[in-house]
């Protein structure tokens, strides 16, 4: 293995595709339904899925439509004119021997994100551009025969292509999680990575710091995790370190991810382009466009993540808290209502997303707390009338779907005895107790510590319901 003195004289340099699958009712150029889940094999499919004779296919134009959207969120010009093109390959899993693409004329142009990354700095990351295509089917292989499941084929994709503006792996990581929070904010896609609704390809090569010739790329291929993102890209950078530093070549191929060993293995050698034999498509019209008709599919787009960060600039919140809240939409729309009413019940709300819930990639957070609920919590707590565990707890109960704090509060007895003549009554029974002596005078020769024993009396003897700061100021003012 190189040292890490070795790595260092190498940059990465990394490109990722990526395909996001639309969110259409049906497939691209067929009739068949678009949602593949848990449906036994072959039986999503349509004469135009399976390539067989005579076959057209019609565009769906709701597929149009979210690449549209998609070309707001990427920051890109819209193409008034895109065109489909046959790129051939032979494969079972793509019966016509050919796949839809757009290579000459995508519809998505040039365009750019701005990746926030673990430092708090921002880092460009230029889109080359993103084409429409069809998926192909999928191969299952068990030693000398192979399966094919065709309920995939067809599937409506967008394929972003970013330029080679990325050079290290947690930045790869920070660009995919990004291109998939743009994508699902947008409506573009369901996000549901598990079943493969954003894939991304990862390209990787490697050259001496400061050289300005790119080193010869392989292409890892259907990653489908943030995280697989990142440990492909640090895998490969280390063994194609160790190939040059051996005095060895770089092979430019296709390689695969295997996530319980966490290496890359070889899968094929790349091909390029003039191996598929681009074709322009006969069958399928050009999709033509107006600006106007650009402006109103993109007028229906909700705002998307770097909107909401400039939003929730004044929140005052760590990186870390806004990365959870921003994880989910539906999170980071709470978020915003509240913001509406109140800024400091933001920050409040802020906090508990990020220290009650798990929230990751595959995560479905559907169900939110409604606005008006969380400002009435964030007040009870804000007036010591509840604990911050007890806080917590009213919001994940309001998280599940129940409403109004103050009834949930009082059902599970989470009050806290905030009346000052309460909690003094309790206070000078615990200064009273000959077991407390030894405390108060330790208080008064200067111990401070010695005080939350005392407090702890208190809140036992309430049962856990006083105001433990309400309880701590009646000490010091008695002893």
């Amino acid at each position: 293995m190189v040292s890490q003195s070795v790595l260092d004289k190498y940059q990465m340099t990394i490109g990722i595709e990526c395909h996001v699958q639309l969110a259409t009712k049906t497939k691209l150029f067929s009739g068949a339904d678009n949602d593949a889940r848990d449906k036994s094999p072959n039986s999503v499919v349509s004469p135009i899925d399976y390539g067989l004779p005579g076959m057209l296919p019609v565009l769906n134009w709701q597929a149009v439509e979210l690449a549209v959207r998609a070309g707001k969120a990427l920051n890109a010009e819209v193409a008034k004119v895109s065109r489909f093109d046959r790129k051939h390959y032979f494969y079972p899993d793509l019966p016509k021997g050919y796949q839809t693409s757009q290579l000459y004329e995508p519809i998505i142009l040039a365009g750019y994100v701005d990746v926030p990354l673990e430092n708090g700095t921002t880092e460009r990351v230029r889109i080359h551009h993103a084409h429409m295509e069809e998926d192909a089917g999928k191969l299952t292989h068990f030693g000398d025969y192979s399966l094919v499941d065709l309920n995939r084929a067809g599937t409506p994709l967008i394929e972003i292509v970013s330029e080679p503006d990325i050079h290290s792996a947690e930045a790869a990581r920070a660009f995919a999680t990004e291109l998939y929070r743009l994508m699902t904010y947008a409506g573009v896609t369901h996000g549901d990575l598990y079943h493969g609704n954003m894939r991304f390809d990862v390209n990787i090569s490697i050259a001496p710091v400061g050289s300005t010739t790119l080193g010869k790329r392989t292409e890892v291929k259907n990653l489908n995790s943030f995280r697989s993102v990142e440990k492909a890209a640090e895998y490969e950078f280390r063994r194609q370190v160790e190939l040059i530093e051996k005095g060895e070549t770089i092979i430019q191929e296709t390689r695969g991810w295997q996530d319980d060993k966490q290496i890359t293995t070889s899968q094929r050698s790349k091909e390029d382009a003039q191996d598929y034999r681009y074709m322009p498509d006969a069958d399928i019209p050009p999709i033509v466009l107006t600006e106007a008709e650009i402006d109103k599919i993109q007028a229906d787009v909700p705002k998307l993540p770097y909107e909401y960060r400039a939003e929730f600039a004044d929140l005052d919140v760590d990186k870390s808290v806004l990365a959870v809240v921003l994880a989910k939409q539906s999170l980071a729309e709470m978020v915003s209502a509240v913001l509406a009413v109140d800024t400091p019940a933001a920050r409040r709300t802020a906090n508990w997303v990020a220290s009650n819930l798990s929230v990751d990639e595959d995560a479905d957070i559907s169900q939110v707390a409604q606005a008006g609920d969380l400002v009435e919590l964030a007040a009870m707590a804000e007036r010591g009338e509840i604990s911050s565990n007890a806080a917590s707890e009213i919001f994940n109960t309001l998280m599940s779907g129940s409403t109004d704090p103050r009834q949930i509060a009082e059902a599970s007895n989470l009050l806290q005895l905030s009346d000052e003549s309460a909690v003094v009554a309790v206070v000078e029974q615990v200064l009273a107790d000959p077991a407390s002596q030894k405390a108060i005078e330790d208080i008064k020769s200067g111990n401070d510590k010695a005080i939350g024993y005392l407090v702890g009396q208190v809140m036992k003897l309430s049962q856990g319901k006083a105001n433990p700061s309400m309880a701590q100021k009646l000490i010091k003012e008695r002893i």
